[in-house]
């Protein structure tokens, strides 16, 4: 045994030499070691679930913590700027290096977007909240420990409401909501960058200090689904209140989520935590993976273990990092360097000779929301009689509700006829190009002209739909300008369209006779051909008639 520990000190030594801190100074190089204690017994009495019986019916349990990077031009301790894809380690001050004497001063901007989102999230704010340290040793945790908000943190009891679609189509809203267990202020670390070639890892601090909130959602979840729609909705809610841009590919929205199963009736099962997973469609597949990977496990009459997992999204599965059986001490301690946290409920409760310009006034704060994304869909529907889905696409895309309401302004048609050109024409089009709502070529009031056009019956629905193409690549030019460049008018003239059927009509005798025999489906047959002939613009009412008469 004496053997094998030596043999495994000896080898973390030869690992931890390997974890250099890199600055573009020569000199700031370091090397962190630590010896890691490897002989300590696991917890014997971690709960174990154990499957002899037959196999039951499991159902998966699901609680999720959220850490959300915080949209601030400074970090949360100290008055470095945050930047993605900055240069290595060129966002960091003496404080974020964790330099002895070094001490942190709070960004009131970071205590002022927590506070917005706990109010959105129907959370208690608590008016006096404190920090803590959190001791671990990583090697892109300069100070050795986190500053965070254990014992009090400052936002409580919340809850967020999210809807997805369900059903057999797919159309139905189904309502759910999540118990949010507190918000929590605390720092981001740095990040490693392993360098495999050179069997070494370089540290970049840029992040470390960033301020980011920490959500922690009650296990209300039962699968990947409702996980993806929840952070999703919390996405959406961030975006709207300018507190986390939430863009999870550049990780400024990371989740983990803690999975376990059981049979419904028993207490919950032993739960497995699935780290740091930037996209809601990796979270949903992640989570049903791992429900249906302890669902077999137990049906084996296996044991689930307590462990730390992470997720290859190339091979769907998730993959073991290191166990949690052995409970890890963090050695939380009240922060010295820093007074309780307080904020205010209104300037009648501020204290003399406090400058209301200085501080935190949760009244204040809550008349500044905006209007929240599941209010803005229930406008939407009931505003415009659009579909519940229609909504949901409209508030997902930044700035498309703008768009569409702008548009209904400026239109004659109906918001209903109109939803469709912005969910499906604009739309398509804006992410066939990865184009943002703002950089679309074709304004409200370009797309709003071209659609009365369409309306007053001056060009048919396929016309539209080729003048939209021909706006989209020549921004300068009006439906107007291109319908009447192009000719592409509606074909009213009753003699000409008369003439134009008929031929269609003795070309197609099968057709005609199988309208003649009661198949009134072809009739569609016979009116595309009509279309074709005159490059689509028949009026296609006009046709109809035309068409039954001639086939009566």
């Amino acid at each position: 045994m004496a053997a094998s520990s030596a043999a495994a000190g000896a080898l973390l030594h030869n690992i931890n030499k390997q974890i250099l801190i890199f600055h573009p100074n020569a000199a700031f190089h370091q090397c962190v070691i630590r010896r890691i204690g490897t002989s300590a017994p696991r917890c014997q009495s971690q709960p174990q679930l154990k499957r002899k019986s037959a196999p039951q019916q499991l159902v998966g349990v699901v609680g999720l913590e959220v850490h959300a990077q915080i949209h601030s031009s400074t970090k949360l301790f100290s008055g470095s700027q945050v930047r993605f894809q900055a240069p290595p380690n060129s966002m960091v001050s003496f404080f974020d290096a964790s330099l002895p004497g070094t001490l942190p001063a709070l960004n009131r901007r970071c205590v002022e977007a927590a506070v917005m989102t706990g109010l959105a999230l129907n959370c208690t704010i608590n008016r006096k909240s404190l920090f803590d340290r959190k001791h671990y040793f990583y090697a892109d945790l300069p100070a050795g420990y986190q500053i965070t908000q254990q014992r009090r943190p400052i936002a409580v009891d919340g809850a967020l409401t999210y809807s997805h679609l369900g059903g057999k189509k797919r159309s139905q809203v189904l309502n759910k909501t999540v118990r949010i267990k507190q918000i929590q202020l605390e720092q981001d670390s740095g990040k490693s960058l392993h360098d495999d070639h050179r069997s070494q890892t370089l540290i970049d601090l840029n992040r470390a200090g960033v301020g980011l909130m920490e959500l922690v959602m009650e296990p209300d979840m039962s699968c990947g689904e409702e996980a993806a729609a929840a952070v999703r909705e919390l996405q959406l809610i961030l975006q709207a209140l300018g507190t986390c841009q939430g863009n999870m590919s550049e990780g400024q929205l990371r989740v983990d989520a803690n999975v376990s199963v059981h049979a419904p009736g028993d207490p919950l099962g032993v739960r497995t935590e699935v780290k740091n997973i930037n996209s809601a469609r990796y979270l949903a597949r992640a989570i049903d993976y791992e429900i249906q990977r302890q669902t077999g496990v137990l049906q084996r009459g296996g044991t689930v273990q307590n462990e730390t997992r992470a997720y290859d999204s190339k091979s769907g599965q998730t993959i073991p990092m290191r166990d949690k059986e052995g409970l890890q001490d963090y050695r939380f301690m009240p922060e010295p360097n820093l007074p309780p946290l307080m904020v205010y409920g209104d300037n009648a409760s501020l204290p003399a000779g406090v400058d209301a310009r200085q501080a935190v006034v949760v009244e204040r704060i809550r008349e500044g929301l905006p209007e929240l994304p599941g209010v803005k869909r229930d406008r939407l529907v009931h505003a415009y009689a659009i579909l519940p889905e229609h909504s949901f696409t409209l508030v997902s895309e930044d700035g498309l509700v703008d768009y569409f309401e702008a548009l209904v302004k400026e239109t004659k048609k109906e918001p209903r006829k109109v939803i469709g050109w912005v969910t499906k024409e604009l739309l398509g089009h804006l992410k066939q190009q990865d184009l943002s709502v703002s950089q679309s070529p074709v304004s409200p009031s370009a797309l709003a002209e071209l659609l009365d056009l369409q309306e007053t019956g001056h060009i048919s629905s396929s016309v539209a739909k080729r003048v939209f193409q021909e706006m989209w690549g020549s921004p300068g030019k009006t439906a107007l300008q291109i319908v009447q460049e192009q000719d592409l008018g509606l074909v009213s003239d009753t003699a000409e369209l008369h003439s134009i059927c008929q031929r269609v009509v003795d070309s197609n005798p099968d057709q005609v006779q199988a309208v003649r025999n009661g198949n009134k489906k072809v009739l569609n047959k016979l009116m595309g051909l009509v279309q074709k002939e005159t490059k689509g613009r028949a009026d296609p009412v006009l046709v109809r008639a035309i068409l039954e008469e001639k086939t009566s």
